[in-house]
């Protein structure tokens, strides 16, 4: 058996009420998307400046005590005709050889030569 179609009738009014109330919510579902749509590239800059701030963040910069052990690298090579051992270097600094590569690394000026007696 197949149904046949019914049909509903209702006031004119009552079907103008329920297109504006339609129309309405086409309104305001585009303005979300709208919204959400400038949320997200609001979002994006955000993200994309929070990058650069971590970049910047991530250079470190010799700290006021690795320029100050630089410069007294620098003095005791100086002091010492131009060359010295890296091993006393290290040990009139009083630093592990952690620190000591560490400084060599951050000191760019200086030359490193390895050591070899004939």
């Amino acid at each position: 058996m197949q149904e046949e179609p019914a049909f509903i009738t209702i006031p004119l009014q009552t079907f103008k009420d329920i297109l504006q109330e339609v129309q309405s919510l086409k309104d305001q579902i585009n303005a979300l998307e709208s919204r959400q749509n400038e949320d997200i590239e609001r979002l994006a800059l955000d993200i994309a400046l929070d990058r650069q701030r971590i970049s910047r963040l991530e250079k470190v910069k010799p700290q006021p005590l690795q320029r100050d052990r630089a410069e007294i690298l620098r003095a005791l090579i100086v002091a010492n005709g131009g060359r010295m051992l890296a091993k006393e270097v290290r040990l009139k600094m009083h630093l592990d050889k952690v620190l000591f590569s560490q400084l060599l690394a951050k000191a760019e000026d200086i030359e490193i030569q390895s050591y070899r007696m004939d």
